[in-house]
């Protein structure tokens, strides 16, 4: 009989355990079309898969790649699907993934199955997030099992383990995976359940240069003491290595229950310490908020969004509320809404100028109301691109109050209008970014800033153009004066958006709640010739920079470029993945992932006066020496069917001008097991503090450009030094697990 929980429902792992029975499904899409599937949970609790399908392949899901997933009420429209969640029992269920595959809607034949498989697919997410380094590893083996497991009798012969390492890229002979195979059949009956390849591939999976390194610090008789630990901690690691920590470690990580009862390592132990979180090169104490956050708002890096509600390029994709409920759960805290009038007096959402599809405001509102806090307590920017009529901005004042209420910043919130309030005394608020009108004026013409009248395309052009002849009047030079509803300005307090003229006129002439856009090239300009007065800007004033008009397709400017002057609000596509957006989502890692990051000091402070395009103060130097050492198990090259990876590290510092270099490792024939370089690095930093460090590991081809493996950034002031392991992401930043690299890295300041 399945166990149950509360009220009499199924706990999560008996729903997991009836997921694996056939359940038949309707997948609704837009245009009410609908297809009945059957859907099943694969053994390895790590695939989705169903039938019938077109396609040859099974089609399949990834477990890994599901962000959320709840009960839903869906509506079919005849260009999309409209979905939002139950308040009560359903029969249909909602999957939004972490990459751009389309949301799942599925209509179950009863509440009760769709309640199964909401509560199923959430215990499986939910076992991965509090995962130690074993529970991978096992989980990472049977994954593998299950699948080369085809008649499925939780066995596999001599055939499927020889097939299945080859899939894994371990490099052995046929016949010498027969002699280990023949080793690990302890019963002789020629084929391995679960537990005995998991044996095998360990022995298989031996690392020399792991070794290598315990050897150094272990102890004649094999085994790392406390006493050993403690001096590979403090030498090595530059961590605390007390006698509380090393038993910790020991505990945590040693599996022969002898060596462990010795408060000693082994090999294996040491192995598993260095592949966890301890063994991290990402400092995992940053998991949690750690910066001051009762400093004003300009003080801080701030993760942002541009254009949000696209999903693909500027020109001609789709809009869609999904935009802001997947740039807010990657924790951005800046949100673009481009507002247009709208039939039926409704407000609409789109790329003005072009084809992009459009969506309702309210819609929106609706779901940042929903998700505007769950990554994050701090306070969030909506940036209003205001095009509407009076009615409409009425309209879109009274969604915003119904559906926000009391989220909504208001003056009291920020009772000193000279000094830019705090995200700690902001949390839970929702601050408004757009033009306002002066004291006690109830309507007013305003400079109307349009962004998307920056595009670089010739249609867009084209059709600016006839706008132009039609309204010749109301355009000039691409901007015009539009009315300003009251009721619209009177949500505007700490962010009101300002044209940017100079440092002097900004000096002069505006307030801490003032905010500028500057678009990218006007920015790299203002780099090049005024770092110096950029960067004190910055410390009272917030500054948006949003992308050229060239980019339409959705491609990302360089934010260390921008973070190095100070400016807080980088806005990117969070929808195209790029080596600029792994910067981005690397930076706001740190600091709990909250989205506010606390910008250095030398940057910050008034009393400090750097010029990042200029010499920088000795203080500030230090020398990063990093050592490649090996790669372990990196995924299969999309282009390459037949051979293994051939692969190289890129390491890249991005920072100040003067920091930002690349450096290489040489390319490893065939070895995307396990490639092996100990090359090492040295890069000389003038100011660390505004440092990025990026891995990118890349297939070498000389016939055509290189596939990306694998990457991680991360802040400099995040990595831990000493031996650490480098768990790899792809593209979009999803995890690669198994896939890492294992570095040796050292911060030192320069001698003389």
């Amino acid at each position: 009989m399945a166990a149950t929980g509360h009220g009499g429902q199924m706990d999560g792992e008996a729903c997991v355990q009836a997921m694996m029975t056939e359940t038949i499904m309707t997948k609704l899409r837009a245009g009410k079309k609908k297809f009945k599937r059957s859907y099943r949970l694969q053994k390895d609790r790590e695939t989705i898969v169903y039938s019938p399908t077109r396609h040859s392949a099974v089609p399949e899901y990834d477990v890994s790649n599901i962000l959320e997933v709840f009960l839903s009420t869906l509506t079919s429209r005849s260009s999309r699907v409209d979905r939002e969640k139950a308040v009560g029992p359903s029969n249909s269920f909602s999957i939004s993934y972490k990459d751009h595959t389309p949301t799942l809607d599925l209509i179950c034949t009863s509440p009760e199955t769709a309640q199964i498989w909401v509560r199923g697919i959430q215990h499986l997410i939910l076992s991965r997030t509090g995962e130690t380094i074993v529970n991978k590893k096992e989980r990472w083996i049977a994954e593998y099992f299950h699948a080369a497991d085809k008649n499925q009798n939780e066995r596999l012969d001599l055939k499927e383990a020889t097939s299945l390492l080859k899939r894994m890229d371990v490099p052995i002979s046929g016949q010498h995976i027969k002699d280990r195979f023949l080793e690990a059949d302890k019963n002789g009956n020629g084929d391995l359940d679960l537990e005995e390849f998991g044996q095998l591939y360990r022995e298989l999976t031996h690392r020399q240069e792991v070794e290598d390194v315990f050897s150094r610090f272990a102890s004649p008789q094999g085994v790392m003491t406390m006493q050993d630990l403690h001096n590979f901690l403090t030498q090595e690691q530059k961590s605390q290595g007390d006698a509380e920590t090393c038993k910790r470690i020991i505990n945590t990580y040693e599996q022969i229950s002898d060596v462990k009862a010795s408060d000693s390592l082994s090999l294996q132990g040491f192995t598993l310490y260095l592949e966890s979180k301890d063994g991290d090169i990402y400092n995992h104490a940053h998991d949690q908020v750690y910066h001051d956050m009762t400093q004003p708002l300009s003080h801080y890096f701030i993760a942002s969004s541009h254009n949000t509600y696209l999903l693909e390029d500027q020109l001609r994709g789709p809009s869609s509320k999904e935009g802001y409920v997947r740039a807010l759960q990657k924790g951005s805290r800046f949100l673009e809404l481009d507002c247009w009038d709208g039939d039926g007096g409704e407000p609409v959402i789109y790329h003005g100028h072009t084809l992009t599809s459009k969506v309702l405001f309210k819609d929106v509102i609706e779901a940042i109301n929903e998700y505007a806090f769950k990554a994050s307590p701090y306070p969030i920017f909506l940036s209003l691109e205001n095009h509407c009529s009076v009615e409409q901005q009425r309209t879109m004042s009274a969604h915003m109050r119904r559906i926000l209420g009391s989220q909504l910043c208001t003056d009291a919130d920020t009772p000193n209008p000279a000094v830019l309030p705090s995200p700690d005394s902001l949390k839970g608020k929702i601050i408004i970014k757009n033009k306002k009108l002066p004291p006690d004026v109830l309507e007013d013409e305003v400079s109307d800033e349009d962004e998307a009248a920056e595009i670089e395309d010739p249609e867009v052009q084209a059709r600016m153009q006839a706008e132009k002849e039609k309204r010749r009047k109301e355009l000039e030079k691409k901007k015009k004066r539009i009315k300003l509803a009251k009721e619209l300005s009177d949500l505007v307090n700490v962010s009101q958006a300002k044209h940017f003229h100079s440092f002097q006129h900004s000096q002069e002439n505006d307030r801490a709640c003032h905010m500028s856009s500057i678009t990218e090239n006007k920015a790299l300009d203002l780099i090049k010739h005024q770092a110096g007065d950029f960067i004190n800007h910055n410390k009272r004033q917030l500054v948006k920079i949003y992308p050229a008009g060239g980019r339409v397709d959705s491609s990302n400017m360089d934010p260390h470029l921008f973070w190095a002057a100070g400016c807080q609000i980088v806005a990117m596509n969070y929808q195209t993945p790029c080596d600029q957006m792994d910067l981005n989502l690397g930076r706001f890692r740190q600091n709990g992932g909250c989205g506010y990051v606390l910008k250095p000091e030398a940057i910050r402070k008034d009393y400090l006066k750097i010029d990042t395009s200029k010499a920088i103060p000795a203080k500030y130097k230090r020398t990063l020496t990093v050592k490649v050492i090996s790669s372990f198990q990196l995924p299969s090259p999309s282009e390459k069917k037949t051979s293994s990876a051939d692969p190289y590290v890129k390491v890249q510092i991005c920072g100040i001008p003067a920091d930002c270099k690349e450096q290489r490792t040489e390319w490893k024939r065939n070895s995307g097991f396990h490639a092996v370089w100990n090359e090492e690095m040295t890069f000389p930093l003038a100011l660390p503090d505004l440092a990025m460090l990026r891995f990118e590991v890349k297939d070498h081809d000389s016939m055509t450009a290189s596939d990306m493996l694998g990457q991680f950034a991360l802040p400099l002031d995040s990595v831990k030094q000493g031996y650490r392991h480098i768990h790899l992401l792809d593209k979009r930043g999803g995890d690669l697990s198994p896939a890492s690299l294992l570095v040796h890295i050292s911060l030192q300041t320069p001698s003389g």
